[in-house]
Order: structure tokens, then sequence, then C-alpha cells
């Protein structure tokens, strides 16, 4: 099923599939955020060379035009950690990147005239319990009870974590008028293209095959169905629902004037915003894993997970909301949830943003532009940059592992609402 971003788009016609063998200087595979981001921003700074980006479906299939419209400044490692491991000035380097990249895609958005429905209100976590509380009420930003429910007047608020790095927009503008742009400055899209295989110098699909100084892995959540790739990273589901155009009066209540988006200090990840036309656009984890990282349409709808989306929203704001659309995706996660862009042997690769990716994803383009450049940059110093994970154990360790995972969180959170 299409996500309710798609499907105010209309009709999606692919563009022209490959039509046989063919060489570019790049070769990008993936038509998300990630990959698009990449090939336009070689067009913007090497114009002399040939890009071709290849896309199974068409631009935005995948979690590019089904994600909650989040473009964060979050990172999956906390800045602690990444200052351990790297020293706090390439700690406070990644992060500041991050929220540089929320204004850049705005930025690049109203350049391109990408009517994404772009609106920088900031995001808040709210505290609704007292071992949310006892959690947060140290973390910076953190919001006394009024403060917070002055942003998103929830239920039970007794505080909140605000961060002004993060943006509301419309996912699915965002990657078809991102792919519209780079398009314009000549890159070459070919959509309904599978590819079976990548190597040095080499992409085989279905299509034909293409050869490229340069061969660019920008599948996120997919690329465990790249042959050789399934340990890479393990695509897990999140759903959404998106409720029908709300009242005034709930907004008058609610609040979100800015368009903030918002979530809470549970354990189990919900996160939801206010659409440009008052709809609550609300998802979250806790779909299962599915065994040997298989990936089918099926997986995009669980009963049980959109009910009890729709019963948290009920708990956060008083209301039984009639829902308009129900979808979901995978998403990418590594072994140690590090994203990372590198290049090696003529291969480069970003993605593994768990489920954060709007503003990382442009971030990681404009790396891979000043990588393939061979330009040495800040960008290309910061700590992501060639990191490598560990490969997922195999099945069925790994279905055995992750979905136990997801119990624990469910259990935890569970826990903390008796106790």
């Amino acid at each position: 099923m299409p996500s309710f971003w798609l499907s105010t788009l209309g009709p999606i016609e692919p563009r022209p599939a490959l039509p046989g063998d063919r060489s570019a200087d790049v070769a990008i595979v993936g038509g998300g955020y990630t990959g698009l981001w990449t090939a336009y921003y070689l067009s913007r700074v090497a114009p002399e060379l040939s890009v071709v980006v290849l896309e199974s479906r068409f631009c935005g299939f995948g979690a590019s035009g089904r994600n909650g419209g989040w473009a964060s400044g979050l990172f999956p490692v906390s800045e602690a950690k990444l200052a351990r491991r790297y020293g706090a000035d390439r700690a406070a380097a990644m992060h500041s990147a991050l929220a540089g990249a929320v204004d850049e895609v705005g930025r690049a958005a109203a350049e391109e005239g990408i009517d994404c429905h772009y609106a920088k209100g900031g995001t808040i976590s709210l505290v609704r319990s007292a071992a949310q509380f006892r959690r947060a009420r140290n973390a910076p930003g953190f919001l006394p009870a009024r403060e917070a429910r002055e942003i998103c007047g929830a239920t039970g608020v007794l505080g909140g974590v605000y961060s002004p790095d993060c943006a509301a927009l419309h996912p699915a503008r965002l990657v078809r008028g991102l792919a519209e742009a780079a398009e314009r400055r000549g890159v070459t899209i070919h959509e309904d293209t599978t590819v079976r295989s990548i190597a040095r110098g080499r992409v085989v699909t279905d299509r034909g095959v293409v050869t490229a100084g340069t061969v660019v892995r920008a599948l996120e959540g997919y690329t465990a169905q790249l042959d050789g790739h399934r340990r890479q990273l393990a695509p897990v589901y999140s759903l959404m629902i998106a409720t029908e155009p709300l009242p005034q009066s709930f907004w008058d209540r609610v609040g979100l004037a800015r368009r903030e988006t918002f979530t809470d200090e549970r354990h189990m990840i919900i996160y939801g915003q206010r659409t440009a036309d008052d709809r609550l656009a609300f998802g979250g984890r806790g779909a299962p894993y599915h065994f040997g990282s298989r990936i089918e349409p099926r997986y995009d709808r669980v009963p049980a997970v959109f009910d009890s989306l729709r019963d948290t929203l009920e708990q956060m704001f008083g209301i039984r909301p009639e829902i308009a659309a129900r979808w979901g995706g995978p998403l990418g996660i590594p072994r140690d949830w590090m994203p990372s862009v590198g290049l090696a042997d003529g291969i480069a690769w970003a993605g593994g943003y768990v489920g954060d990716g709007v503003a990382a994803a442009n971030l990681a383009g404009r790396t891979l532009a000043d990588l393939i450049r061979g330009a040495e940059s800040d960008l290309t110093s910061l700590p992501w940059v060639g990191h490598r994970s560990r490969r997922w154990e195999p099945e069925p360790i790994r279905w055995l592992g992750i979905n136990a995972a997801l119990r624990a969180t469910t259990l935890r959170d569970s826990l903390e609402r008796v106790r």
C-alpha cells in the first residue's frame, strides 16, 4: 500500500528503465534521499561527471516516501559515546553537522522550488511518567511541565526535552522534487530497474550492466536484497497512520503552533507531526523483524500495530480520531546502530540511519560528493566517515535477537506504566 504522503501526489509514472548496457562516471544504486542528494550535489560541484541513478520502482518508493517527515539533527549514537571513541571535538562536529543539515534541506528545497511543506519548529520529547521524568530531568533542553504543555498540550505532561534542530516536512514531495532537481542539472535517472549485484566498476541489473568509475550503494533498508549484503543492515519495519484533518478547536488545545514534531520518553519509539493540512501523522516501531531479512508488501500492514498507534493518540490527546491512511516500510539498522558513509576500492556507501535519515541523508550526500571527487573537507573528517559496522549474526540468531529486543522494549514500557 502506498503511504499517505505518496497518495497525495496522485498517480506516479516511473521514468524509463535502463535501456541496456551503458557506462557512467558514477552509478548510484537507490533512488531515495541518499542516492538523490549524492547525485544532486555531484551535479553542482562536479558537473563534468556523468551520474546515473538506478531505482527498482520509482524515486521515493522506499523509506524516503514513507517516513514521519522529521528532518532532525538526531543521531542514534549519543554525543557522549561518540566522544569516548572519537574525542569530544569530533563528536561535537558530528552533531553540529547534522543540525546544519536540517537547515540545508530547507535551503536547498527553497532554492530548487520544492514545496515540501518545510517548517522548522523544532522537536519536543514529552515526559509523561515518573520514570520518564527521572531519565530526562537532567537532559539538555529540559523544560518544566508548563512550558512543555505550551508547545504540545498532551495529557499527563510532567515536562519535556526540546531541541530546535528539527523541521517537519512532506517527505514524498521532497524526494520527488529532489529527483526533478537532479535531472534538471544533468543527472540521468532510470526507474523500474532492479540491481542484482554490485562490484568495483560494475552494476548488474535486470535491464543491463552499468560500468562506472565509482559505484554508490544507497539502499538503506533494502540493502539486504542485494546479493552478498543480507547481513549488512537489518530491515526493521516502522508503521504509521494519518488522521483526517482535525478542527481548529483541537489545535487550540494541543498547540504545535509552529508544527513542532513530537514524541515522548518511552522506550519504544513513537513519532508524530502536525501536517500542513492539520492532520496528525503518527508512527512507531513494534512491528516484527522477518526471518532472513525478508521484505514483502504485506509486512507494511500490521493491524495490531495500527490499533496501538491509534490507542496511543487517544491516550496522549484525549481523542479517538478518524484514520485516513495506514502504511509502513522498512528502515536500515546496523549491528552497532552507527550510521556510516564511506568510499573504498571504487565502491561508496551511506546509510544505517536507524530511522533518522531525512537530514542525515542530506549530510551523507554532500559527504559522498566530496569523497568521490577526492576533496578533503570538514565533512570527510566526521566520525561516521569510513566506519564499518560488523555484520549481523546469521539466522536464526538474528531473528531471535532482534525480536527479543523488540519484546523487551515493549515490556519495559509496560512495567513502567504499572509501577
